[in-house]
């Protein structure tokens, strides 16, 4: 690895961390000694050229997607447009919308591929790739706002199901947001996938020019940002519960369109300490605690 590049266990000694500039990664393995250990020299391995690679192509990848636009070369990079694409026909959408979850994805597979685990994962800020064998399964706790976690809910994911990606994206992230949600989860086929669905939905729970939201431009915030001089969310005001419904109203009808077209399994959107679910099969996500609005939307 090189200077800038770090990596190391954590203290319970099972856990990797992995770290290169924006790129920070919680990874855990499991099965023999010997298939955990070549998994995780296999993870290394590949992390020390995946930021490079990104990097060649930032130009190309930071440009608003449409349809026409080309496809970068990088396989991961390629794995971003491929999934960008999806909403390229009727929203601002680049590549990057799913760099975190296409990054875990390839640590993930360089894992699987150097040897047999019963299972694994790479978490990438929260954008989680999942490897699971028959019979084993994830638990994992959905919080509002990473700065001060509150588990507001819990996501159950067993290897029949067809669901190998989550992310969670919204106002308190590590990234800009276009909304107002607090955080959106989002349960997929593949890590790719979860990340852009789950920044998409949480731009669309939102309540355009309400005066007590602030935005500002994204590039005045940061400069190199790829949404350039759109508004981001930077603070949120006291809402009515009418406001919050209505706000989560927008995320659901999104997220039911991408539910319809099988881009997602199941999506939990939060807002103000109201929560609505979307599910395909309401056994994979659970709500804790007495929730002041709480309507599940499923289908098939």
């Amino acid at each position: 690895m090189s200077s800038r590049q770090q990596a190391k266990f954590l203290p319970d000694g099972r856990r990797l961390h992995l770290q290169d500039g924006p790129i920070d990664l919680i990874i855990e393995a499991q099965g023999s000694d010997a298939a955990v250990t070549a998994a995780y020299d296999a993870a290394c391995d590949r992390f020390t050229s995946l930021l490079d690679e990104l990097c060649v192509e930032l130009p190309l990848l930071r440009r608003p997607m449409t349809p026409e636009s080309a496809a970068p070369q990088g396989p991961v990079a390629r794995r971003m447009a491929e999934v960008a694409r999806v909403y390229a026909d009727r929203h601002f959408v680049t590549p990057m919308v799913a760099v975190a979850g296409a990054g875990a994805e390839a640590i993930l597979a360089a894992m699987t591929a150097a040897s047999p685990l019963t299972r694994a994962y790479v978490n990438n800020g929260g954008d989680i790739a999942l490897h699971l064998t028959p019979g084993t399964s994830f638990e994992i706790g959905m919080v509002d706002r990473p700065d001060h976690p509150r588990l507001f809910g819990k996501l159950k994911v067993s290897a029949d199901d067809d669901v190998r990606g989550v992310a969670t994206s919204g106002r308190h992230g590590r990234s800009f947001s276009l909304g107002i949600a607090d955080a959106v989860t989002v349960l997929a086929t593949d890590a790719p996938t979860a990340d852009a669905a789950a920044t998409m939905i949480a731009n669309a729970v939102d309540l355009p020019d309400h005066p007590r939201i602030i935005r500002v431009p994204a590039d005045s915030l940061q400069p190199d940002s790829d949404l350039g001089a759109r508004l981001v969310t930077r603070s949120v005001g006291q809402l009515t519960s009418h406001e919050v419904a209505r706000a989560l109203t927008r995320g659901v009808r999104f997220a039911e369109q991408l539910l319809d077209v099988c881009a997602i399994q199941a999506a939990a959107l939060h807002l103000a300490g109201e929560t609505r679910l979307v599910l395909k099969h309401p056994h994979l996500m659970s709500l804790i605690g007495r929730q002041k609005e709480m309507k599940i939307h499923a289908a098939g």
